[in-house]
């Protein structure tokens, strides 16, 4: 197999003249977890079942392990079965008529393998999965987690290039989804193999991925390890969809440090001072904002050192371990969390105050 296990190029799929991707192109390396990540709506799923043959896009290329599966100019489009991948729909897509084994085995016998190889395979794929003893079972018996961990089972059972998984999470209560994502992290660890992963769902990116392509309107935002995209979002969008609650227009203003750092003048005159890791984009309506998390507000009824203002509390709502506070600034309203306190009610006035190297200056 190539080092380049996934290769997509200008990828376009329309719908009538709406098109649900728009140019996308990724590399994805042998052995790697890309994860696409964005609301409904902005491409993901289609992407990925366009990589799967499932759906045939208007242009583009895409290789998978070094070989053609998709080029447009060429008219080339290979089916599903013989692009070397392997797919765990959202639903799972278990027979509940069928046992566990038959539902392992049942790639495997639509690729006409041997018996002897089917057995084999299958009774491995269950052992990854924990589910080795569940074979004769009725698939009809199982419960949500058990039907995620075959529908995994038969993905591994073909020995894929590449396996494409599809919110595979998401039907699953909040416990049982935090366990299967440990699990799967574990199992991809030892394995080794290439995913190429779907969700709307950050905290789970950020778990389980090498690298991350947030997508909004059929396109790709930003690229990148969990780590850089958390710390230094591009633009606005992701910095909102990563949980930069906190994105605050302003004015930009020169900074006596030079670059990387700004400084931002907030709607009450604030000057802010902030990290600017990107230039300023080539669109002349491009507007800079302020962007940081509310855990790294500081709350004091008092005046407290270091760059901020001062607001009003206008609501608070009990979340168990934290708080989350609304103040009302002149002009614009600050979101913070910190930990259950008297003084920190509706009404109260406070002083709030954010670490320069906590602040990000995004672009819309």
């Amino acid at each position: 197999m190539s080092d380049e296990a996934v290769v997509v190029e200008d990828l376009v799929v329309a719908y009538g003249p709406a098109r649900a991707v728009d140019g996308v192109g990724f590399r994805v390396a042998a052995g790697e977890h890309v994860t696409l990540l964005g609301p409904s709506g902005c491409g993901k799923t289609t992407t990925l079942r366009a990589v799967a043959g499932l759906e045939t896009p208007l242009h583009g290329r895409i290789r998978i392990g070094g070989i053609c599966a998709f080029d447009a100019a060429a008219r080339r489009d290979l089916p599903p079965e013989r692009r070397g991948i392997a797919m765990v729909f959202q639903s799972y897509a278990i027979w509940p008529h069928m046992t566990v084994f038959d539902n392992v085995a049942y790639g495997l016998r639509a690729r006409r393998a041997a018996r002897a190889a089917i057995a084999q395979k299958v009774r491995h794929a269950l052992a990854l999965v924990g589910l080795d003893t569940f074979a004769d079972r009725s698939a009809a018996r199982l419960s949500g987690g058990q039907q995620q961990r075959v529908a995994l089972a038969r993905a591994l059972a073909c020995d894929p290039a590449v396996v494409l998984l599809d919110e595979p999470l998401s039907n699953l209560d909040a416990q049982l989804r935090i366990a299967m994502r440990t699990e799967l992290a574990e199992l991809r660890r030892r394995l080794g193999f290439t995913a190429i992963y779907v969700t709307h769902d950050q905290e789970e990116a950020f778990a389980l991925s090498d690298r991350i392509l947030v997508m909004r309107a059929g396109g790709i935002d930003q690229d990148g390890t969990p780590e850089a995209l958390h710390a230094t979002p591009r633009t606005q969008f992701v910095a909102r969809f990563l949980g930069m609650r906190n994105v605050i227009a302003g004015e930009a203003r020169s900074s006596a440090c030079g670059p990387p750092a700004a400084e931002l003048r907030m709607p009450d005159g604030t000057v802010l001072r902030a990290r600017a890791p990107w230039p300023r984009p080539d669109n002349e309506m491009a507007m800079p904002a302020l962007c940081f998390r509310p855990l790294d507000v500081a709350l004091s009824p008092k005046a407290i050192d270091g760059q901020g203002g001062t607001g009003v509390v206008a609501q608070r709502l009990f979340l168990g371990d934290l708080v989350q506070i609304t103040l009302r600034c002149n002009g614009f309203d600050i979101i913070a969390c910190d930990r259950p306190r008297d003084d920190l009610a509706e009404g109260t006035p406070v002083h709030w105050r954010v670490p320069p190297e906590r602040c990000v200056v995004t672009w819309s």
